[in-house]
């Protein structure tokens, strides 16, 4: 059976998910489960989870947990990748530093000068991942589900001879899930067809029986105010395409928004939430730890997470389609070849295949490649240890250089080395 090593296990709510998913598949729940963190109590508590998980559903997983990566590695079919170095401290230090110069982020693991941070601590981790795969285990299938989803694949595969990496991301899914349900139409009446970059791409296709759905979002529009004050809503109306990622998220991609205060009032634009989801997430952790201790357990609740649905379909054949991040390679036409880009894959034994989508319209690959620009510096600086790119790369970035004059940015930037620096990588800290 499969051997599936779940790296990062320690984000308990993520692997409950997962685990959810691939023990109630009888044709994986026999599968082999490995599970690693670098936090040991984290790594004890995902241990007892998934060991309850299995005894209460009677299967005959084999569950394992290794601290040290490699051991854990060695031999995998597949690696699902959430980590998150740093972890909350990290992220506060991202959000802190720049909100002294005014620069205002909601969720900072994308772009922007918190996804570029992000990056630079990431990368170095999982390009080792990368490197110890190509070791242990070649044949083995990466998902990532780690942000900034734009630069890590892209790391992965520039940056180590691994290159079977396949980024995964649930905003493709869910923002066709949304559209459906506005127009009141059956999701699988549905033509869709979506790509672009992850948190960037667009709704390119969306039909029903050669009716063009999108008149309908119109009307929709026209007669709900309310609506045209969500970011998203205005990025449709003004490039074409209804764009996957949230408003929240999405404003902080672009330099119209977060810049502006009366433009964070208008679009309701929460500054910051996602320090209180990860104070949430804490909470979840504390409460899920309890039950587990006290006998109690975890709800158990298939989610069709994109990694086990992959991997159910490799192992048995069944066919699916799932969005995944990939390198471009002339997936779409007009924008770079080595970057990593997301578009609808074919699932089967045969392993993911990308589709190709052709050209972009000229207006969304203009934006992606404003996005890519970002994404391409800071893996540059990460894999190359050179801080240039990093000043560089937040220079392009949209909302950080629609806020800053260049000596900030440049100041933020070297506060910003400074407080991370035991987790960047050399060349960059030095």
């Amino acid at each position: 059976m499969a051997r599936i090593v779940l790296v990062g296990a320690g984000s308990i709510t993520f692997a409950k998910n997962l685990l959810s998913d691939i023990l109630t598949f009888p044709e994986l729940a026999e599968s082999t489960i490995v599970l690693h963190d670098i936090d040991a109590e984290r790594l004890a508590t995902a241990e007892a989870m998934a060991a309850w998980m299995v005894a209460e559903l009677g299967v005959g997983a084999t569950i394992v947990a290794h601290a040290d990566r490699r051991t854990a590695l060695d031999g995998a079919d597949y690696v699902i990748n959430e980590i998150a170095v740093g972890g909350l401290a990290a992220v506060r230090t991202d959000f802190e530093i720049p909100a002294r110069y005014g620069v205002r982020q909601t969720i900072g693991d994308t772009l922007g000068i918190g996804g570029i941070f992000r990056a630079l601590r990431t990368i170095p981790v999982v390009a080792s991942i990368g490197h110890d795969l190509a070791e242990l285990a070649p044949h083995a299938v990466l998902f990532n589900y780690s942000n900034p989803m734009s630069m890590i694949p892209w790391a992965v595969y520039a940056g180590t001879p691994f290159r079977n990496v396949v980024g995964v991301c649930h905003a493709a899914r869910d923002t066709q899930k949304t559209l459906a349900r506005m127009v009141g139409v059956p999701e699988e009446q549905i033509t869709f067809v979506t790509a672009g970059v992850n948190h960037q791409a667009f709704v390119l296709r969306f039909e029903r029986a050669g009716e063009n759905l999108y008149r309908r979002l119109d009307e929709l529009i026209e007669a709900d105010p309310e609506l045209a004050r969500r970011v998203r809503v205005e990025i449709y109306r003004n490039f074409g395409y209804f764009p996957t990622e949230s408003s929240e998220h999405g404003s902080e991609y672009l330099p119209w928004f977060l810049a502006h205060p009366e433009e964070i009032e208008h679009y309701r634009i929460p500054v910051g939430i996602y320090l209180d989801w990860l104070a949430d997430n804490l909470d979840e952790y504390g409460r899920q730890k309890r039950s587990l201790d006290e006998g109690k357990g975890v709800e158990i609740r298939p989610g069709q997470e994109l990694a086990s649905l992959a991997i159910h379909s490799i192992e048995t054949g069944t066919p699916r389609v799932v969005h995944g991040n990939v390198r471009n390679g002339g997936l779409i036409s007009n924008l770079p070849a080595d970057a990593c880009v997301e578009v609808p894959c074919h699932v089967d034994r045969s392993g993911v295949q990308p589709v190709r989508i052709g050209e972009l319209p000229a207006q969304l690959a203009a934006l992606n490649r404003t996005f890519l620009n970002v994404s391409e510096l800071t893996v540059k600086a990460a894999l190359e240890g050179t801080r240039d790119y990093v000043y560089q790369a937040a220079l392009l970035d949209p909302n950080t250089s629609a806020t800053l004059p260049v000596r900030r940015i440049r100041e933020l930037v070297n506060e910003l080395i400074a407080a991370h620096a035991a987790l960047l990588p050399d060349g960059i800290r030095f």
